[in-house]
């Protein structure tokens, strides 16, 4: 039987392939105005309904936004909000794959830290420990009451980790995984009593790589503090995260 031929595109793909090319060519750039509409419709040779369903499409995922009375335009194309959909894929995951999740995490995370540690500035160093400082007393007391609180400062210090990677497509993932597995680390931290405690000294040890500018021993404090969170989802009931986290 002869090969059967591939279908051939939706307008919409038309469109939002038409698009993409403009950009990628420098035909349009950020912040620029798309042509009006028939002149548009008529260079990409389709329909005015399919231009919109594809500008629609790409608006969602943040490549155009239409302002109203004034048309569409190019976004400032940033990785933080070009990869702002894989946040959504994200959430759509069941708990059982959050130490999937977690295993990316590490990845992204490690190589973030030794990228870190050779480009960081003193005033991240001193906002880093600042962050520690902060949270030291409720770290070591004797039973840890403010949960909420022990978190925050954990997203706070990874996240001057990743900013200062200088990478923004890096900082973008990892924002996306670190801040959709918070459940599941602040699960560890009220179901495990020593948990804290061990992630305050790891985060220091952590510190001290970056404030001695060296990338391959950040890398694996980092590496090894993160396999402890990922150890503890794959050894846990994902299901039990939910109640536990909801009690409090």
């Amino acid at each position: 039987m002869p090969p059967t031929p591939a279908s051939a595109p939706s307008q919409t793909d038309v469109v939002i392939q038409g698009i993409k090319r403009m950009i990628t060519s420098g035909d349009l750039v950020p912040g620029s105005r798309l042509p009006i509409e028939k002149d548009l419709a008529e260079t990409l040779a389709v329909s005015r309904g399919s231009l919109r369903e594809g500008v629609r499409a790409l608006a969602m995922i943040g490549v155009l936004e239409t302002r109203q009375g004034a048309g569409t335009y190019v976004t400032s194309l940033d990785p933080n909000l070009l990869l702002a959909p894989m946040g959504f894929m994200v959430d759509l995951q069941s708990p059982a794959n959050s130490a999937h999740l977690q295993s990316v995490r590490r990845v992204l995370e490690t190589e973030a830290v030794a990228r870190a540690a050779t480009r960081i500035s003193d005033a991240e160093l001193v906002e880093a420990a600042r962050v520690l400082d902060a949270i030291e007393p409720a770290a070591f007391a004797d039973s840890v009451s403010d949960h909420e609180a022990v978190m925050e400062a954990d997203i706070a210090f990874h996240r001057i980790i990743a900013r200062a990677s200088q990478n923004p497509a890096l900082e973008a993932l990892i924002e996306a995984l670190a801040s959709r597995t918070v459940r599941a680390r602040l699960w560890r931290a009220i179901s495990d009593g020593g948990a804290v405690r061990e992630t305050q000294r790891e985060h220091r040890a952590i510190l001290a790589e970056l404030v001695a500018r060296e990338p391959e021993r950040a890398r694996i404090r980092m590496a090894t503090h993160l396999l402890a969170v990922e150890e503890f989802m794959d050894a846990h009931d994902p299901a039990d995260a939910g109640s536990e986290t909801d009690a409090q």
